[in-house]
Protein backbone atom coordinates (compact mmCIF):
# COMPACT_ATOMS: atom_id res chain seq x y z
CA UNK A 1 0.00 0.00 0.00
CA UNK A 2 1.36 3.40 -1.04
CA UNK A 3 0.51 6.09 1.48
CA UNK A 4 0.11 9.67 0.33
CA UNK A 5 2.15 12.24 2.28
CA UNK A 6 0.09 13.89 5.00
CA UNK A 7 -1.02 17.51 4.77
CA UNK A 8 1.42 19.58 6.80
CA UNK A 9 0.49 22.70 8.74
CA UNK A 10 3.18 24.68 10.52
CA UNK A 11 2.01 26.19 13.79
CA UNK A 12 2.97 28.49 16.62
CA UNK A 13 1.13 27.18 19.66
CA UNK A 14 1.05 29.43 22.71
CA UNK A 15 2.86 27.75 25.60
CA UNK A 16 3.56 28.81 29.18
CA UNK A 17 6.96 30.27 28.19
CA UNK A 18 5.89 31.68 24.83
CA UNK A 19 5.14 30.34 21.36
CA UNK A 20 6.03 26.71 20.63
CA UNK A 21 7.08 25.74 17.13
CA UNK A 22 4.91 22.83 15.99
CA UNK A 23 3.88 20.80 12.96
CA UNK A 24 0.46 19.25 12.48
CA UNK A 25 0.32 16.49 9.90
CA UNK A 26 -3.11 15.28 8.83
CA UNK A 27 -3.57 12.07 6.80
CA UNK A 28 -4.32 12.75 3.16
CA UNK A 29 -7.72 11.88 1.73
CA UNK A 30 -9.05 11.45 -1.78
CA UNK A 31 -10.96 14.39 -3.31
CA UNK A 32 -14.41 14.54 -1.75
CA UNK A 33 -13.51 11.96 0.92
CA UNK A 34 -14.21 12.95 4.51
CA UNK A 35 -11.49 12.27 7.06
CA UNK A 36 -12.59 10.07 9.95
CA UNK A 37 -10.33 10.89 12.89
CA UNK A 38 -9.99 8.08 15.46
CA UNK A 39 -7.73 10.22 17.66
CA UNK A 40 -5.16 12.98 17.51
CA UNK A 41 -1.57 12.30 18.50
CA UNK A 42 1.13 14.30 20.25
CA UNK A 43 4.75 13.09 20.10
CA UNK A 44 7.47 14.46 22.42
CA UNK A 45 11.10 14.70 21.29
CA UNK A 46 14.45 13.74 22.92
CA UNK A 47 16.59 15.83 25.24
CA UNK A 48 16.83 19.49 24.17
CA UNK A 49 20.43 19.84 25.40
CA UNK A 50 21.65 16.93 23.27
CA UNK A 51 20.22 17.89 19.91
CA UNK A 52 16.67 16.65 20.40
CA UNK A 53 14.07 18.25 18.14
CA UNK A 54 10.71 17.42 16.63
CA UNK A 55 12.55 16.40 13.43
CA UNK A 56 14.28 13.46 15.14
CA UNK A 57 13.78 10.36 12.99
CA UNK A 58 12.26 8.29 15.82
CA UNK A 59 9.75 11.04 16.60
CA UNK A 60 8.98 11.33 12.89
CA UNK A 61 8.51 7.56 12.57
CA UNK A 62 6.14 7.31 15.53
CA UNK A 63 4.10 10.26 14.24
CA UNK A 64 3.86 8.66 10.79
CA UNK A 65 2.70 5.38 12.34
CA UNK A 66 -0.16 7.24 14.02
CA UNK A 67 -0.95 9.03 10.76
CA UNK A 68 -1.03 5.67 8.96
CA UNK A 69 -3.87 4.74 11.32
CA UNK A 70 -5.77 7.91 10.44
CA UNK A 71 -4.77 10.14 13.35
CA UNK A 72 -3.52 13.69 12.81
CA UNK A 73 -0.19 13.97 14.62
CA UNK A 74 1.42 16.98 16.26
CA UNK A 75 5.18 17.21 16.65
CA UNK A 76 6.56 20.23 18.46
CA UNK A 77 9.77 21.71 19.81
CA UNK A 78 10.10 22.10 23.56
CA UNK A 79 10.90 25.55 24.95
CA UNK A 80 14.26 26.90 23.83
CA UNK A 81 14.55 24.52 20.86
CA UNK A 82 14.76 26.06 17.36
CA UNK A 83 11.96 28.65 17.07
CA UNK A 84 10.24 27.80 20.38
CA UNK A 85 10.45 30.52 23.02
CA UNK A 86 11.89 30.04 26.48
CA UNK A 87 14.80 28.08 27.93
CA UNK A 88 15.37 24.51 29.06
CA UNK A 89 13.65 23.73 32.37
CA UNK A 90 14.93 20.28 33.41
CA UNK A 91 11.75 18.54 32.29
CA UNK A 92 9.32 20.46 34.47
CA UNK A 93 8.49 23.22 32.01
CA UNK A 94 8.71 20.79 29.11
CA UNK A 95 5.83 18.85 30.65
CA UNK A 96 3.84 22.07 30.73
CA UNK A 97 4.74 22.64 27.07
CA UNK A 98 3.36 19.22 26.14
CA UNK A 99 0.16 19.87 28.06
CA UNK A 100 -0.26 23.18 26.20
CA UNK A 101 0.08 21.37 22.87
CA UNK A 102 -2.44 18.75 23.99
CA UNK A 103 -4.87 21.49 25.03
CA UNK A 104 -4.50 23.05 21.57
CA UNK A 105 -5.15 19.67 19.97
CA UNK A 106 -8.30 19.20 22.01
CA UNK A 107 -9.60 22.53 20.77
CA UNK A 108 -8.77 21.62 17.17
CA UNK A 109 -10.20 18.09 17.48
CA UNK A 110 -12.95 18.32 20.13
CA UNK A 111 -14.30 15.13 21.70
CA UNK A 112 -11.46 13.16 20.11
CA UNK A 113 -9.21 10.74 22.05
CA UNK A 114 -5.52 11.50 22.55
CA UNK A 115 -2.65 9.20 21.61
CA UNK A 116 0.44 10.37 23.48
CA UNK A 117 4.00 9.31 22.74
CA UNK A 118 7.58 10.28 23.49
CA UNK A 119 11.12 9.19 22.75
CA UNK A 120 13.92 9.16 25.35
CA UNK A 121 13.58 12.42 27.35
CA UNK A 122 10.25 12.89 25.60
CA UNK A 123 9.15 9.48 26.84
CA UNK A 124 9.80 10.53 30.44
CA UNK A 125 7.89 13.76 29.82
CA UNK A 126 4.94 11.84 28.32
CA UNK A 127 4.88 9.44 31.27
CA UNK A 128 5.03 12.25 33.78
CA UNK A 129 2.06 14.12 32.30
CA UNK A 130 -0.06 11.06 31.47
CA UNK A 131 -2.12 11.38 34.64
CA UNK A 132 -3.14 14.92 33.67
CA UNK A 133 -3.36 14.32 29.92
CA UNK A 134 -5.45 11.13 30.16
CA UNK A 135 -4.47 9.63 26.79
CA UNK A 136 -6.36 6.73 25.28
CA UNK A 137 -3.03 5.10 24.40
CA UNK A 138 0.54 5.83 25.54
CA UNK A 139 3.70 4.89 23.61
CA UNK A 140 7.14 5.28 25.21
CA UNK A 141 10.23 4.65 23.07
CA UNK A 142 13.44 4.10 25.06
CA UNK A 143 11.96 6.19 27.88
CA UNK A 144 14.64 8.26 29.60
CA UNK A 145 14.13 6.99 33.12
CA UNK A 146 17.87 6.86 33.88
CA UNK A 147 19.26 9.99 32.25
CA UNK A 148 17.30 12.86 33.69
CA UNK A 149 17.74 15.35 36.49
CA UNK A 150 15.78 15.32 39.72
CA UNK A 151 15.85 11.66 40.81
CA UNK A 152 15.22 10.30 37.34
CA UNK A 153 12.78 13.09 36.62
CA UNK A 154 10.35 11.48 39.07
CA UNK A 155 9.55 8.87 36.39
CA UNK A 156 9.75 6.09 38.96
CA UNK A 157 7.17 7.90 41.07
CA UNK A 158 4.83 8.95 38.31
CA UNK A 159 1.25 7.81 38.69
CA UNK A 160 0.47 4.66 36.76
CA UNK A 161 -1.04 5.26 33.33
CA UNK A 162 -4.73 4.49 33.24
CA UNK A 163 -4.67 3.39 29.60
CA UNK A 164 -2.97 0.62 27.63
CA UNK A 165 0.70 1.53 27.09
CA UNK A 166 3.66 0.32 25.11
CA UNK A 167 7.40 0.48 25.74
CA UNK A 168 9.67 -0.04 22.74
CA UNK A 169 13.27 -0.60 23.77
CA UNK A 170 16.50 -1.36 21.94
CA UNK A 171 18.44 -4.21 23.48
CA UNK A 172 21.78 -2.57 22.67
CA UNK A 173 20.81 0.93 23.87
CA UNK A 174 23.89 2.59 25.38
CA UNK A 175 22.02 5.74 26.46
CA UNK A 176 19.05 4.22 28.28
CA UNK A 177 20.18 0.63 29.04
CA UNK A 178 17.62 -2.06 28.32
CA UNK A 179 18.11 -3.90 31.64
CA UNK A 180 17.24 -0.75 33.58
CA UNK A 181 14.12 -0.10 31.52
CA UNK A 182 12.96 -3.73 31.64
CA UNK A 183 13.48 -3.90 35.40
CA UNK A 184 11.65 -0.61 35.86
CA UNK A 185 8.75 -1.77 33.65
CA UNK A 186 8.47 -5.09 35.48
CA UNK A 187 8.28 -3.28 38.80
CA UNK A 188 5.31 -1.12 37.89
CA UNK A 189 2.03 -1.82 39.62
CA UNK A 190 -0.72 -1.33 37.03
CA UNK A 191 -3.67 0.85 37.84
CA UNK A 192 -6.82 -1.15 38.62
CA UNK A 193 -8.29 -2.64 35.46
CA UNK A 194 -5.31 -1.62 33.32
CA UNK A 195 -2.89 -4.24 31.94
CA UNK A 196 0.83 -3.87 32.63
CA UNK A 197 2.87 -2.16 29.93
CA UNK A 198 3.40 -4.12 26.75
CA UNK A 199 7.13 -4.30 26.04
CA UNK A 200 8.64 -4.70 22.58
CA UNK A 201 12.37 -5.43 22.83
CA UNK A 202 14.32 -5.03 19.58
CA UNK A 203 17.33 -7.19 20.37
CA UNK A 204 20.40 -5.46 18.97
CA UNK A 205 18.89 -2.04 18.29
CA UNK A 206 20.70 1.00 19.68
CA UNK A 207 19.18 4.10 21.20
CA UNK A 208 18.37 5.73 17.86
CA UNK A 209 17.23 2.51 16.18
CA UNK A 210 19.68 2.85 13.29
CA UNK A 211 18.77 0.22 10.72
CA UNK A 212 15.76 -0.86 12.81
CA UNK A 213 13.42 2.06 12.30
CA UNK A 214 10.94 -0.01 10.27
CA UNK A 215 10.69 -2.54 13.10
CA UNK A 216 10.04 0.32 15.50
CA UNK A 217 7.20 1.53 13.30
CA UNK A 218 5.78 -1.97 13.02
CA UNK A 219 5.86 -2.41 16.82
CA UNK A 220 3.86 0.80 17.25
CA UNK A 221 1.37 -0.19 14.55
CA UNK A 222 0.86 -3.65 16.02
CA UNK A 223 0.17 -2.21 19.48
CA UNK A 224 -2.16 0.50 18.23
CA UNK A 225 -4.17 -1.92 16.11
Amino acid sequence: MVLKPPRAERLAIEGPAGALQALLETPATEPGEALTVPAFAVVCHPHPLFGGTMDNKVVYTVARAFEQLGAPAIRFNFRGVAASAGTYDEGRGEGDDALAVIAWGRQRFPDTPLWLAGFSFGGAVALRIAELAQPERLVLVAPGITRLEGADFAAARAAEPTCPWLIVQGGADDVVPAPAVLSWAAGREPAPGVPPPEVSLLGDAGHFFHGRITELRDAVLAFMR
